[in-house]
């Protein structure tokens, strides 16, 4: 994904835009300045050349200290130049209607007066910024050295090759693991079919700092001496290919070729091969950073050696699903210590062999434990910090408080910083910047993705490209940080989709360090953090945990003035004046329960605010003119008191995003907000026909959230005729949109609307609840596009499932039965379902007759039968045989007849047993 273009980064501040913001100065529009268009041009060749060179340094682990504090000045000028520009863009904006009257003339000629000093003013403020960054840039040339600019490598030792030299006696927790590697390593082969004569391969996958070196190599240590030849090489974050191949090579034919200069890398690939051949080896290939590293690695190791083994490490999952289909492959997934490891190795650390931990330590020592989540290496890092202090109540507990912060500055966790900053200077430049804003997140708190990504969005970190959206992007850059193992997930859906995640303590702290030190944000809250000399400009502020009151001690001797961002996260919050915050762009007040409308009679004063959430606060209508806050993109209304929308609202015209409660009214005009991208949740019945009409012409439009029920104080003899107008409108309006952009659709209580004459040809995802239709609709077999569908019909016939088996991109089916089939279900491969991965089937309290027959779904991974109460006594295993990529299998509120109940366990344990993949079964009871 190429996201080079991002606009803003903790590395270049706001450069970017700022250079966007200048060519605009240049344009037309403001071509009467022509005393400051000469100034702009320099400034931009100037700040072009800042940008890519900030970029470039942006990759250095320790640059010295004179670099940084060049970095931080242009940085923080590139804030202030943007700052200058918006107010200065914003003086000149002289779209007001002709004044009437003395009085109002008077007004303008004051306002014209006070934007002609405006434009002066612009120009000596471009003169003065022009003059910093070149003050600034030469300053730093001077005391810098003329060679060109190169990546150092960093003398001290890697603490990760450490572990190999690490006695087997001092580990702990390992003996299990060790185990079951070397038997997924040695097991015998039974059938020799063609994979399985390949070379086997496992893959240890886990964040830094599980022990996967130490895992790899205590297998290695083990088994080596069974193999012909042997080799340990680790890879590194900046792999040197040629010396990593002569390292192989080395050790497996027990000669020096590391100073061997002649030859490329196909030559080196090709010794090895010829060495190898025929022989048993066992390599390990320890910190896969990469797959394209992998792809070069993996030629030197002939597939046909089936006797030979391979063990390799990595952070990523994918690097890990690469290096397992390569050849016959396991993932093992590293597992953090349990309690009785993680004390163990606490103890060995603090304690003498014949000596206990004392009873007033106790306590403490186990929410220590539980802070370090089972990770060796923070355990080691805790454990040698409290070996160098006091063993007093008092001073473990200001550790624990402050666990991230105390390891930072303490030289004992070097190695543990040192993994975390490898992790970190390994992302690209705006994967650094999205990572460090989940430092605004609370400790342990669990991060909703579409909330974090949006913001991401607001905050200009990300931008659309293509055909793409940014939110589609914003994805992306979330599943990376998840594969990276820096965010872990929390809640999965049914579809397997990770809908949100939370932050290690130790990667937390280590970010907020890092999140401050940049001045990218600044953190107030109870305990108050601070790091170093920070600096008093703020430019992103978050209060955590604030009491009522006591926000403004908080802030003190802060400059407010120039913040783009202000979060308040558990806890009241005295509502500033907005004329502090005339540059906010985001004003995230989720939670803050005692904000009240008045609080917002100002906010159109914040002319460049583009993201507000209100969501969960005390509020019950929105300034009547809303409309003139014309930046802004995601406004979030959910569990507010608000019901209806002001009129104004239809000229947010760059709005992307709005969520509001089912039962708020919107005003007529909709179709003005071209913008929008997601909309929800609409309760159709209680709109204007005017707004369910103009619902067609939002060309944008990819995700909508529909409430078909009827509003309950309607007439019963009205309901029809209200019911049926608003229907025919919605149906108008969902064939226009499902020709246009339309890709999410869910409805609620619209089994009416569902049989209905739809067309959507865009639509990727569509979800009902409550909405049993008789028959699947017809209209679906032109849904090409379709891949998920969660959909609930009253009886379920074999013609259904042929409807349904024949949508060409389906992946996810959820399917609901409201009453028992009296026909048998069976689906073979002639019913369809070929991409098929995931089917969930709803029997709705009825004996479940479905049986997979052969050659049925070729890919599903995952079934689900929910409410099994009885099963046809034919039918026991379901066919699950026939399913030959099935990894899952669910059962959800099983219960009944409790011999049927257990004849369907021992058969699916059975069929799993005897099925190749050896699917899990879980059986839950509801």
């Amino acid at each position: 994904m190429a996201m080079e273009a991002t606009l803003v980064s903790v590395a270049t501040g706001v450069l970017i835009p700022v250079l966007g913001k200048l060519s605009t100065l240049l344009g037309n529009e403001y071509k009467r300045f022509k005393g400051v268009r000469k100034e702009i041009r320099s400034l931009t060749h100037e700040l072009g050349a800042m940008e890519a060179f900030l970029l470039k340094m942006s990759e250095e682990e320790d640059p010295d200290s004179r670099d940084k504090v060049w970095m931080n000045e242009v940085r923080e000028l590139s804030y202030d130049m943007e700052d200058a520009i918006d107010d200065f863009m914003q003086s000149v904006d002289d779209k007001d209607e002709k004044p009437n009257g003395f009085i109002e003339k008077i007004k303008n000629s004051l306002g014209k007066l006070g934007k002609m000093k405006a434009r002066r003013r612009i120009g000596k403020e471009i003169q003065d910024l022009k003059k910093q960054i070149v003050e600034v840039g030469d300053r730093n040339a001077r005391y810098k050295s003329r060679e060109p600019f190169s990546k150092t490598v960093n003398a001290t030792i890697d603490p990760r090759a450490l572990a190999i030299f690490e006695h087997a006696s001092n580990l702990v927790g390992i003996d299990e693991p060790k185990a079951e590697i070397i038997k997924l390593l040695i097991e015998e082969v039974v059938r020799a079919s063609e994979q399985q004569q390949q070379l086997k391969i496992v893959s240890i996958v886990g964040s830094g700092g599980m022990g996967k070196t130490t895992l790899a190599n205590q297998v290695y240590q083990e088994l080596k001496g069974k193999y012909e030849c042997w080799a340990f090489v680790s890879v590194s974050r900046n792999p040197d290919m040629m010396n990593i191949l002569r390292t192989i090579l080395s050790e497996v034919a027990k000669k020096d070729y590391a100073t061997t200069e002649s030859g490329d890398i196909q030559q080196l690939i090709i010794k090895i091969i010829d060495f190898l051949a025929n022989k048993r080896y066992f390599v390990v290939v320890d910190d896969i950073w990469d797959m394209d590293t992998w792809d070069i690695i993996k030629c030197a190791f002939p597939a046909r050696s089936s006797t030979s083994r391979i063990i390799t490490t990595t952070r990523m999952n994918s690097v890990a699903n690469l290096c397992c289909s390569s050849f016959n492959g396991h993932i093992y997934n590293i597992r953090a210590l349990d309690m009785v490891h993680s004390r163990q190795l606490f103890h060995i650390r603090l304690f003498k062999s014949d000596e206990d931990c004392p009873a007033h330590l106790q306590e403490i020592s186990e929410q220590i434990l539980e802070k370090c989540d089972g990770l060796p290496l923070a355990i080691i890092a805790i454990s040698g910090l409290l070996a160098n202090t006091e063993r007093t109540e008092n001073i473990w507990n200001q550790v624990k408080d402050s666990i991230g912060r105390a390891l930072e500055r303490n030289p004992n966790v070097e190695g543990m910083m040192k993994i975390l900053s490898l992790s970190y200077f390994d992302l690209p430049a705006h994967l650094k910047t999205c990572l460090l804003y989940l430092s605004m997140y609370l400790e342990d708190s669990t991060v909703e993705k579409k909330g974090l990504i949006r913001r991401w969005i607001v905050e200009g970190f990300i931008l659309g490209e293509g055909r793409y959206t940014a939110y589609e992007l914003g994805e992306r850059c979330f599943n990376e940080l998840l594969n990276r193992g820096l965010i872990q997930p929390v809640e999965t859906d049914d579809y397997g989709e990770v809908n949100s995640c939370r932050v290690h303590d130790t990667i937390l702290d280590f970010i907020i360090s890092k999140s401050i030190e940049e001045n990218f944000i600044t953190l107030r809250g109870v305990p108050i953090l601070t790091i170093g000399n920070q600096s008093k400009v703020v430019r992103r502020l978050c209060l955590q945990g604030v009491k009522e009151g006591n926000s403004t001690v908080l802030t003190e001797g802060l400059v407010l003035s120039h913040v783009r961002s202000l979060t308040v996260v558990r806890g009241l919050v005295k509502i500033f004046s907005f004329e502090e915050f005339r540059h906010l762009r985001v004003l995230h007040l989720m939670g803050c329960s005692e904000l009240d409308d008045h609080h917002l009679e100002n906010i159109m004063r914040l002319f460049q605010l583009r993201y507000l959430n209100l969501q969960g606060t005390g509020i019950s209508k929105l300034p009547e003119q809303i409309g003139r806050l014309v930046c802004l993109e995601i406004l979030n209304l959910t569990r507010t008191y608000v019901r209806g929308l002001p009129a104004s609202i239809v000229n947010l015209g760059k709005l992307l995003h709005l969520r509001v409660d089912h039962d708020v009214k919107f005003p007529n005009g909709i179709a003005k907000m071209q913008a929008l991208e997601t909309l929800g949740y609409v309760k159709v019945s209680i709109q204007p026909i005017d707004f369910v009409c103009g619902l067609g012409q939002l060309k944008n439009l990819r995700n909508l959230q529909l409430d078909l029920t009827f509003e309950g104080d309607c007439d019963i003899e009205d309901r029809d005729v209200v019911g049926e107008e608003r229907k025919k409108a919605i149906v108008s309006s969902l064939c226009k949109l499902g020709t246009q952009n339309l890709r999410s659709l869910s409805i609620w209580c619209g089994s009416s609307l569902l049989q209905g004459p739809l067309c959507l040809p865009t639509l990727e995802k569509l979800t009902t609840g409550s909405s049993a239709v008789p028959q699947i609709p017809t209209w679906l077999s032109s849904s090409r596009n379709l891949q998920l569908l969660w959909i609930e019909v009253e009886v379920v016939k074999q013609d259904d499932l042929c409807i349904l088996g024949a949508l060409p991109s389906l992946l996810v089916l959820h399917l609901e039965e409201a009453a028992k089939s009296k026909e048998k279900l069976r689906i073979s491969g002639e019913v369809g379902f070929q991409l098929l991965r995931i089917f969930i089937y709803d029997a709705s309290d009825e004996p479940v007759d479905l049986i997979f027959g052969v050659g049925s779904m070729p890919k599903l991974e995952k079934l689900e039968l929910r409410y099994l109460c009885a099963v046809e006594a034919d039918c026991l295993d379901f066919g699950i045989g026939n399913l030959p990529c099935l990894s899952i299998i669910k059962f959800i509120g099983v219960g009944g007849d409790y011999d049927i109940v257990e004849a369907v366990k021992i058969a699916m344990k059975r069929a799993a047993s005897a099925h190749l993949n050896h699917p899990s079964l879980h059986f839950l009871e509801e």
